[in-house]
């Protein structure tokens, strides 16, 4: 066989593998760059729409086997980058600029864990190589300042028009609760809410961002259709818990995302299992199944399911959340594999193609 033709050959083996976390062919994503002849074997580059941090032994692994698979034998090194890209929002709104992708983190109701999913969410994103902010949008109950451990601090503000987000961890974050007294109570009608949350997201110095994390107050009224309708949002993810009752809620969730045409990525199946610390006995202590079958319904992908774990909660409320205080445990592979299917999701969606356009200014002559 020639050069050209072994070239040939290995391209269009590695334009057929189907990448787990981008649910999609490498061909299909346009990822295989190329592929070059280098000493006795070959590399391939390949530009991903995700995060790539920590993923490159995976794939390539992954693409050894697939080339074996194909009866090829060649040793075929792996370039990888990440090639994140902004996608497209509501129709009546306009991306924010600077910030490539808003994803919404929401609930039907609250108590499934929400606020910890979006945390180590953004967290392991930027954990991957993302550059990534946290928007703590629970206004009656922000807990963004407990769980990147930033109590007590206030974000600055030295033009006196913007306010400069604070950093934990590696991700930008804003909260209401950074400019209230964490005893004060939030006695607001449902207008004061939006207004200070569009406020937060627009009036924030968030710099350039791939993703921006906005976790959504729980619930599915007035102000969390509101602020579907304002934010500019690449895509939603809704986190439920296995129970009937919750999957109840999250499926009115994932209805008003529909109503106000913002697209679903997926569902994470929080407190998905239980392993005992003890004996390692496994149990669904909220029932099983009930996300994938959810996901099913709706045509959705399943994002994760994510362990009931008495460390995450005590993680998240030592400032520390899992996917930093422990990156190498199971608990928190189970988190980044979330992530990453999550941005696979979001990378299959429609381009914001607003960029391309030549800007038309009218002057009088």
């Amino acid at each position: 066989m020639s050069e050209e033709s072994a070239l040939a050959a290995i391209k269009a083996a590695l334009d057929r593998y189907v990448d787990p976390y981008l649910g999609d062919t490498l061909g299909a994503a346009r990822a295989v760059r190329s592929v070059e002849p280098r000493g006795a074997g070959y590399v391939a580059k390949i530009a991903l729409g995700i995060p790539v941090g920590g993923y490159r032994d995976e794939l390539a692994a992954g693409l050894a086997a697939h080339l074996r698979a194909a009866s090829i034998d060649a040793a075929v090194a792996v370039e990888l980058e990440a090639d994140i890209r902004a996608h497209s929002v509501q129709k009546q709104l306009k991306p924010l600029a600077g910030i490539k992708n808003i994803v919404a983190v929401a609930s039907g109701k609250g108590g499934v864990g929400k606020s910890t999913v979006a945390a180590n969410l953004a967290l392991a994103w930027a954990a991957q190589g993302a550059r990534v902010g946290l928007l703590d949008a629970d206004i009656y109950g922000p807990s963004t300042p407990l769980m990147l451990g930033l109590e007590g601090q206030r974000p600055s503000s030295p033009d006196g028009k913007t306010l400069q987000p604070l950093h934990a961890h590696g991700v930008l974050a804003m909260s209401i609760g950074f400019l209230v007294d964490a005893e004060q109570p939030m006695v607001w009608r449902g207008p004061m809410v939006t207004q200070a949350l569009t406020q937060l997201l627009s009036e924030t110095a968030w710099g350039e961002l791939d993703y921006l994390v906005v976790d959504m107050p729980p619930g599915t009224g007035d102000i969390q259709l509101t602020l579907s309708q304002r934010v500019p949002v690449s895509g939603a993810v809704i986190v439920t818990t296995p129970q009937d009752i919750a999957l109840a809620d999250a499926r009115k969730g994932l209805k008003m995302f529909e109503k106000v045409a913002v697209p679903v990525l997926g569902i994470v199946e929080n407190m998905s299992l239980h392993v005992c610390s003890s004996c390692g006995h496994v149990e669904h202590i909220f029932g099983a199944g009930g996300g994938s079958r959810m996901a099913e319904q709706y045509s959705v992908a399943l994002l994760g399911e994510l362990p009931l774990d008495a460390k995450i909660r005590e993680e998240a409320d030592s400032g520390r959340p899992t996917v930093v205080a422990a990156p190498d445990s199971p608990r928190a592979r189970a988190y980044f594999e979330m992530a990453r299917r999550t941005a696979g999701a979001l990378s299959r969606r429609a381009r914001d193609r607003s960029s391309l356009f030549p800007k038309i200014v009218v002057e009088e002559s």
